[in-house]
């Protein structure tokens, strides 16, 4: 039984690290073609599937302050910080207690949705079942996100980047969200498998 708990343990450190990595290195980007995906949900994803809800939201809490330590301390001057900690400012933009809903609610729910969604496909472990599961995941983060921004920040952020609210969000779903979500479809559902076994 402890030998169990040890491992589970060690597991969920182990996805800690990756998350760090991510967050924190340029590792955590992948280009495709004239686009960047990034990676950070994929352990979030791959903890929701392996170890179940409560893991994941574990582990989409520790991305969502991994991005808060990175908005507020390591690119505390970018024009977005503001969007994603009540620290950050960009000229008369500042942020507030909507930034740190952004920072935190979309990643913890993406540990809770990958799971979810394996449940009501009736707890079937089949490999398209994770893909679905892990789709779902990914775009809970991309939806969600830009969703409070537009809620919270639509005018500023339409300000800075120079064009239409939605313009902005119909783009970045399909620059960013859709190629993270193929991404994650293949990696966390092979990923899953693999920490199964171990």
């Amino acid at each position: 039984m402890r030998n169990d708990r040890l491992q589970y343990i060690l597991k969920i450190c182990f996805l800690v690290a990756i998350e760090a990595i991510f967050c924190f290195t340029p590792l955590g980007s992948v280009p495709i073609g004239p686009i960047v995906a990034t990676l950070s949900a994929v352990p979030v994803i791959i903890a929701s599937l392996t170890f179940g809800a409560y893991a994941g939201m574990f582990l989409g809490f520790v991305f969502g302050l991994f991005s808060f330590i990175v908005w507020t301390f390591v690119m505390p001057a970018h024009p977005m910080a503001f969007i994603f900690t009540p620290f950050g400012e960009f000229t008369e933009y500042k942020g507030n207690v909507g930034s740190l809903i952004i920072c935190f609610l979309p990643r913890i729910l993406v540990g809770l949705t990958p799971a979810l969604t394996m449940k009501l496909l009736h707890g079937n472990e089949s490999v398209s079942h994770m893909v679905i599961a892990s789709v779902i995941g990914s775009l809970t983060n991309t939806v969600l996100v830009l969703t409070f921004i537009a809620l919270f920040f639509g005018h500023q952020y339409s300000t800075i980047m120079g064009m239409g609210i939605l313009t902005i969000l119909g783009t970045t779903v399909l620059t960013n969200g859709i190629p993270e979500a193929i991404v994650a479809g293949i990696v966390c559902p092979l990923v899953t498998r693999v920490i199964k076994k171990l």
